[in-house]
């Protein structure tokens, strides 16, 4: 007894990208994996031509397709896309017509790949594995890197732990990105931003009327994320009360916006980061313990960068090609005694650290080479520098007076001072606002200003 099998479910089973076209080129069926490389709806695609829909640089360059040619075996090349994210995707394309049963040409297949860690691999002189913007070839990270496949292809929740400016924003986008989700929505929020106040309307939304000040109806971050992922960066800053809304929000997935009565059932992944231990602030009692189960389903360990031994070079190189391409300079490399400087530095910002610091040395670098004199004075000047312990927490401690003396203007020393208080309070922004005496508006106003991010 035969069985009759609906055509897209059955290429929805497929691994690969895969996209029915007609003879005019123009997009007929498509499968889940060519929707989630591409980020397209598939509902917006139907009746498009290929080119619109995959927005490959070979649809300019000799395929076949977009120049009426019918008369061609399977065709297979690596190419490129731009995703609707606007990200540009390698991909190994194949493009194949398809004949009926007079052996006449009826329409034509077309299957993509997503081959961005097979190219970056490729490229990279050191064997460096990446993934999503994460680098390294130690192995705690390519441990991470290993695990990431398996972990995007579930919905657990995921807890990320590393301090600070060890990239555990970029790993929460990378898992996304991996994942059935990636064409949705990746919204982002920062426990430790915002007063309680604001936190839960932005977290969960609220009605008009809610209360004083809340004019319209608006949605939370989380019912911005339906069908995608939310990621709530510094979990360790979330007030208790809003912690066990948290709670509620991941035991039955339902929304309830500030002065409302009604729920809205949210289809969201949740992952969280945080730079702090949350098993001593269960202990502590300034964390839940349910919470902390109900988050730590998977959990993936960002290791500092002072112990991820030749990545430290390999970040370094990578970073300065980075900002060569964006200022427009052509710095070869750092001479022996900056390169002895950087290796001989602990990082205590890590990653984010290490990319100020050559962002810093690029911008004021006028040769083809890096030396000392064009790193930051607070790495350079050894006399301030006083590790507070041979552990993670490393802090400087610095006269000012002899910190920011060779600053070229009062922005250069304002950017050193902003680093050197953010080192000191362990990245924690509105400790370190405090400290410097502004307002959480002004500190990150001037956060943007000198391009201090995560």
């Amino acid at each position: 007894m035969g069985h009759n099998f609906f055509l897209p479910d059955l290429l929805d089973e497929v691994p690969i990208g895969v996209a029915l076209l007609d003879i005019d080129g123009r997009i007929q069926v498509v499968n889940r994996t060519w929707q989630t490389i591409t980020g397209a709806d598939p509902a917006s695609m139907l009746g498009l031509k290929c080119s619109l829909g995959l927005r490959c640089d070979y649809c300019f360059k000799g395929c076949p397709v977009m120049a009426d040619k019918a008369d061609f075996g399977a065709v297979s090349v690596d190419a490129d896309i731009i995703d609707r994210a606007r990200t540009k995707i390698p991909i190994r394309l194949t493009i194949a017509p398809v004949f009926d049963c007079n052996n006449e040409i009826s329409g034509f297949v077309e299957t993509i790949q997503d081959i961005r860690q097979v190219a970056e691999l490729s490229s990279s002189a050191s064997k460096a594995y990446s993934l999503g913007g994460l680098i390294g070839t130690s192995p705690q990270m390519v441990k991470v890197f290993s695990m990431i496949p398996s972990i995007a292809a579930t919905d657990s929740s995921v807890l990320i732990t590393g301090e600070t400016g060890t990239g555990k924003d970029v790993l929460a986008e990378a898992i996304h990105n991996a994942s059935d989700r990636a064409g949705g929505p990746f919204i982002k929020v920062n426990c430790g931003a915002l007063p309680e106040t604001l936190l839960e309307s932005e977290l969960f939304g609220h009605v008009k009327g809610a209360f004083t000040g809340a004019h319209e109806n608006r949605p939370g971050r989380i019912k911005l994320a339906h069908n995608g992922s939310f990621f709530l960066t510094e979990i360790g800053d979330l007030p208790l009360p809003l912690q066990v809304k948290l709670l509620s929000f991941l035991d039955d997935k339902v929304v309830h916006p500030l002065g409302s009565s009604r729920g809205f059932n949210a289809n969201v992944r949740v992952m969280v980061a945080t730079h702090r231990d949350l098993k001593q602030m269960v202990q502590d009692k300034t964390f839940r313990a349910d919470l902390l189960f109900r988050l730590n389903v998977v959990h993936l360990h960002l290791p500092p960068l002072r112990e991820r031994g030749e990545d430290i070079l390999l970040l370094k190189h990578h970073f300065l090609m980075e900002y060569c391409t964006k200022f427009n300079k052509k710095i070869k490399g750092f001479t022996k005694k900056a390169a002895k400087i950087l290796s001989a530095y602990r990082y205590p910002g890590n990653v984010r650290e290490l990319r100020n610091i050559v962002e810093y040395a690029a911008n004021f670098c006028d040769r083809d080479i890096i030396g000392s004199s064009h790193l930051p004075a607070y790495i350079t000047e050894q006399d301030i520098l006083k590790p507070v312990a041979e552990s993670a927490a490393v802090a400087i401690e610095a006269s000012p007076a002899i910190e920011y003396r060779n600053a070229a203007n009062w922005d250069d020393a304002e950017k050193q001072m902003i680093m050197d208080t953010l080192i000191k309070c362990g990245g924690r922004k509105g400790e370190a606002a405090q400290r410097l005496g502004w307002s959480r508006s002004t500190f990150w106003r001037k956060l943007r200003k000198h391009s201090i991010t995560e």
